[in-house]
This record gives structure tokens, sequence and C-alpha cells, in this order.
């Protein structure tokens, strides 16, 4: 008995060993080269919006604002983004829409082969639709700023954090966190950069 408890942990050491040795922890950064932020290539990705229910109002919330851009040079972005909202409640819905391109540069300065610090000023329009409200806007006028910090988990992807000031007169939220006024928000997104042909 002593000798087959003694073998079969002998096995289970060894399978244990070899286990561990094939387990590689997942990827979480990767080198840039440069490469992903070169002139002629395309950035496409989103914002993350949310999705949500409030239990106790019974409301539903969607938020969707995909981009695309091109690299008019290196670390030199032109683009736009479009902002769709839906929030449904009892009595009701209200939905916000939004497009506003978009000019964004990534710094050289303070650059690291897994990461990139940009800013980007996006000027556009938006509006809101609500059903029997004073405050809907067909088109309202959107512009303001934003810094952020890239994070590439892999050569071509990043996620992305965002500190953004946005002036807008509709009904909506374009990273503002606020509505009809100046506002200051936190925002998170993820890119993925593709080459163009000739690369």
């Amino acid at each position: 008995m002593k000798k087959l408890l003694l073998t079969f942990t002998l096995l289970l050491v060894a399978v244990f060993n070899l286990t561990a040795q094939t387990i590689t922890p997942p990827q979480s950064t990767a080198p840039v080269q440069e490469t992903a932020i070169r002139q002629g290539n395309w950035m496409i990705g989103a914002g993350i919006g949310s999705i949500g229910h409030n239990f106790k109002s019974e409301t539903f919330s969607l938020e969707i604002e995909p981009r695309a851009g091109f690299f008019i040079s290196d670390n030199a972005v032109i683009g736009t983004q479009v902002q769709l909202g839906l929030e449904a409640y009892d009595g009701g819905e209200l939905f916000r829409y939004g497009l506003t391109p978009f000019v964004r540069y990534f710094f050289p300065e303070g650059a690291a082969p897994t990461h990139r610090w940009f800013g980007e000023a996006l000027v556009g329009f938006a509006g809101s639709n609500q059903e029997d409200s004073d405050g809907d806007r067909l088109l309202s006028t959107v512009y303001g700023v934003r810094a952020g910090y890239a994070h590439f988990v892999a050569t071509n992807v990043s996620l992305e954090g965002t500190l953004n000031l946005v002036r807008s007169h509709a009904n909506i939220d374009v990273g503002s966190g606020t509505s009809g006024s100046t506002g200051l928000s936190l925002g998170v997104a993820f890119q993925i950069y593709l080459p163009s042909r000739g690369r």
C-alpha cells in the first residue's frame, strides 16, 4: 500500500510539474514598436459604453460609441465617432445620437514600447428625441478635448483611459457625464490598429 501511495504521489507531482510548465499566463502587455501608429494605418474601436437596468425605476439604458480613424502621418489620426444611446423607462423612451469628428495625436515624449499618451480634440453635432419633452434639440454643437493613455495588450490592440472635457447643449452624454452643459468625466475604450494594404 505504501508503494502504491508513493507511486501515485510521484505521478501526481510529475503531472503537476508538466502542467505548470505548459500553462502560460495571459498576455497583458505587448511592444508597440511604432508599427501600430504609423502613417496609412487605420484605427477602429469603441468607447466602452454602458448597458444596464435599474430595478427600482424600471429603466433600461444602452450606450454605444463606435469610432474609426486614419493615420494621416505617424502619430496623428483623423476620424469620427458616433454616439448612440437609448434609455427606456415606464411611460416613454429617450433616444440620443451624435456624430463627432476628432483629431488625435500620440505624443512621442514619454512613450514606452507598450504604451502611448495622446491628446484629442473633437467637434460635431448631437441631439435627442424624447416624447413630450421641451428639452429636445434636433441638432446641437458638441466640442471638447480629451487626454488619454493607450496601453497595448497586443501589437495592434490597445485599452485606453481618457479624461474628457466636453460641451454640448443637447440632452446627451458624449463622455461628459452631464447634458446641456460642460462636463468633465473619465472614459474607457479599446482600439484595434489595422495596417494599410501596402505594408
